[in-house]
């Protein structure tokens, strides 16, 4: 009988919008760590612990049980109290908390001994207020002043940090048992008979300047009817539902259903709300370009309004000037908004930063499939305006010598040195492993504006502009040439990674070839050396597809993207694979992706993991530092499955399109609340024989027809 494994970080995560507590998994923060508590960017709380006596308490089991609350359970070791020994296991604490803006902590004694106990029950909590990007890398400067006040008769803990007009604070209300505070410590004096039990609640509300989020008034422990229960009920209700045998594939499914609740981002005030997805948990809950627009085009099937916030949000954040220090130019869609201290004086870019070359392809690309989703002809027409300075951008900016290719380099001191979304400082390399200079032309980013432009060119035809729509055809036309003749490499089969700043094509052996199949701007004759390319077994780790080639010099499968696997890249490939025809490899790749989510726990796909070699007594091993949840890790499960089936909604034309072919691992699936436009279908597929036969439900049957996906995709 074969082992289970659970893989994934020893913690605890639960978070609300940009609210996020990260414990270990006994509750505590234990300092010093990159754990605590969470908000607008800054670390509120560095450090927490819980006492009696002094005495440290023993964790039996504790996790979270909704994305918004936790709950763990510990109980005593031997201690001596003014009444003798008390017992090891005769006490029971509980502490269970909710995040709402604020977090509602409640913590609950329950003395099982034979005899009475009395004891003093201790908090311990630091605050050092700590910018979310130097706790991320380790070098914490403090630049303000940190104020403590208790106030016994209001029984209120405040500690707030000032520096200039920044302000943070966190104040601490104790109810239901009186406390003292000294030494650092909430002190409760806890009495207790057998049998007796003792509760306090601890609310914290946290300050950003004048704002002030308050805490929950009771904890979903004891709510089961909580406000975010409603609203996650609500969730799963409204979004695309699946059944199916392969118990595997559908934890991982509704994991990423739930997962995605969880990254739902309010941005905006009560005037104009909009819900983006963030990116991801702890690092990322913050409004992303790439992210989003990559995370809003995973989720069209099974929740279209990611992409409509996505779009508002980002539109409206849209360069308008050049600005070095920000790598912003006109038209240009951002990267990435902060909120902490660093920004707030400016000390990072990121107020926003716009140090991405494919955000603005990406956003047009979005606006087509979010139209072609819903059929919303009134979302070209708000947005016409954002798309005609990407397209500016495009042209004028995004193509930095005129040579007809996309590239980029920072021009900002703090600026990126790579503007895909292979980000890190080390992720373009030559095959010997010395490190690319820019300008640099990847190859993805001509496949990204390629397919914008031939988008594009379809809204336009569309709103009966056909003369913009043939000068973009031309322009895609153009570059379809220029790049197949500049990229390819017979020799290898595959396309370079990118052009090095003297225009040389550096062919080190990457995933990302994969993206320009999804983007269509791969020659049919070509794309099958390029499928093979990337299923090879330097590149197939049987987890999923590595991010480098395992004989690359540079090749660490521990490494951030030399050599790890990431779910979403893999997702854009498969999907890529299906649209030549490969459905075979798409769902293979599937495959590995959703077995691996089996090891993680709860099917929790995180932000990446290593390229390790799968064989028949091993499992994925997690990546130090991973986010998760993480949006497009998430939004995997649901490209995948696309990809499988073929699913290409035609709103506009009444038309659903799908082309299924269902491996034998997965030989039935059935789709609820698919919505497409003003229609809402459910679908049963399923495996006779090698091929796959559909049932409409519910829904328009002659709005479904079956046509391959590559043509569904160009129409």
């Amino acid at each position: 009988m074969p082992i289970e494994v659970q893989v994934g970080p020893p913690q605890i995560a639960i978070h609300q919008g940009q609210t996020v507590l990260i414990s270990e998994e006994d509750g505590q923060v234990a300092w010093p760590t990159d754990k605590g508590l969470y908000f607008l960017d800054t670390r509120l709380i560095s450090a927490w612990s819980i006492y009696a006596n002094g005495e440290p308490w023993v964790l039996l089991n504790g996790g979270a049980i909704a994305y918004y609350a936790s709950r763990v359970f510990l109980t005593n070791g031997d201690f001596l109290s003014q009444n003798g020994l008390v017992p090891a296991r005769s006490l029971a604490l509980t502490i269970s908390r909710e995040i709402d803006g604020g977090m509602h902590e409640d913590l609950d004694v329950t003395n099982y001994g034979g005899s009475p106990a009395r004891f003093s029950l201790e908090v311990s909590l630091r605050c050092d207020f700590a910018d979310t990007f130097e706790v991320k890398s380790n070098k914490i400067v403090r630049r303000g002043q940190i104020s403590t006040m208790w106030e016994p008769d209001k029984q209120v803990l405040s500690n707030t940090y000032r520096n200039g007009d920044f302000v943070r604070a966190v104040t601490v209300t104790a109810e239901k048992a009186p406390a003292l505070y000294a030494n650092g410590r909430l002190a409760f004096e806890v009495d207790l008979e057998p049998g007796a039990a003792w509760h306090c609640c601890l609310k914290y509300e946290l300050t950003d300047g004048e704002k002030h989020f308050r805490a929950p008034a009771d904890c979903v422990a004891h709510d089961a009817e909580s406000r975010h229960a409603e609203s996650l009920r609500d969730w799963q209700k409204r979004v695309l539902k699946i059944s199916t045998s392969n118990e595997e594939y559908y934890r991982f499914f509704h994991q990423a259903v739930n997962d995605m609740a969880a990254l739902r981002l309010q941005i905006g005030d009560a005037d104009e709300m909009e819900f983006m997805p963030a990116a991801g948990l702890p690092w990322f809950m913050a409004p992303f370009g790439r992210d989003s627009l990559i995370v809003s085009l995973q989720n069209l099937m099974v929740y279209p309004a990611f992409a409509h916030g996505a779009l508002k949000v980002l539109g409206r954040l849209q360069a308008t000037e050049r600005d070095d220090y920000r790598d912003a130019e006109p038209g240009k869609i951002m990267h990435e908004l902060r909120y902490g201290e660093l920004a707030h004086f400016k000390l990072i870019p990121h107020t926003p930063y716009y140090g991405t070359a494919d955000a603005t392809p990406l956003w047009l690309i979005t606006l087509h499939a979010t139209w072609r989703a819903t059929g919303d002809r009134g979302l070209l027409e708000r947005h016409m305006e954002t798309a005609e300075r990407c397209l500016r951008w495009i042209d004028a900016s995004g193509d930095l010598d005129g040579d007809g290719f996309q590239e980029y380099q920072t021009r900002s001191s703090a600026g990126y040195e790579n503007m895909g979304w292979k980000d890190s400082g080390d992720a373009v390399m030559y095959p010997d492993g010395r490190l690319v200079r820019g300008p640099k032309a990847l190859c993805e980013l001509q496949g990204y504006v390629y397919d914008a432009w031939t988008r594009m060119a379809r809204i336009y035809a569309a709103l009966g502009d056909d003369g913009r729509a043939a000068e973009l055809n031309a322009k895609a036309a153009r570059l379809f040439e220029q790049f197949n003749s500049t990229f390819w490499d017979e020799a290898s089969g595959t396309y370079a990674y990118t052009l090095d700043g003297e225009k040389n094509p550096v062919m080190s052996v990457a995933s990302n070839p994969g993206h320009c199949l999804w983007s269509g701007i791969v020659p049919p004759e070509r794309a099958k050396r390029v499928m093979e390319r990337l299923t090879a077994p330097d590149m197939w780790s049987g987890w999923g597809i590595r991010t480098l080639s395992a004989k690359h010099k540079s090749f660490n499968p521990y490494a951030y993207q030399l050599g790890a696997v990431w779910p979403h890249d893999n997702s854009i490939i498969a999907f890529g694979f299906k649209r030549y025809g490969f459905g075979a490899e798409a769902a293979s790749v599937a495959r590995d992706i959703s077995r691996a989510a089996s090891y993680f726990r709860n099917s929790q796909l995180p932000e990446l993991y290593a390229g390790t070699q799968r064989d028949g007594t091993n499992f994925p091993v997690q990546y130090l530092g991973a986010n998760v949840p993480q949006g497009w890790a998430a939004g995997s499960a649901f490209m995948l499955l696309q990809a499988m089936l073929g699913l290409v909604a035609d709103a506009p034309h009444g038309k659903l399109y799908i082309d299924p072919g269902l491996p034998a691992w997965m030989p039935d699936v059935t789709l609820t609340d698919l919505d497409m436009g003003s229609q809402r279908f459910s679908i049963r597929f399923r495996r006779e024989g090698d091929t796959t036969v559909h049932e409409v439900l519910a829904g328009d049957p002659g709005s479904v027809e079956r046509l391959a996906f590559g043509d569904a995709l160009s129409l």
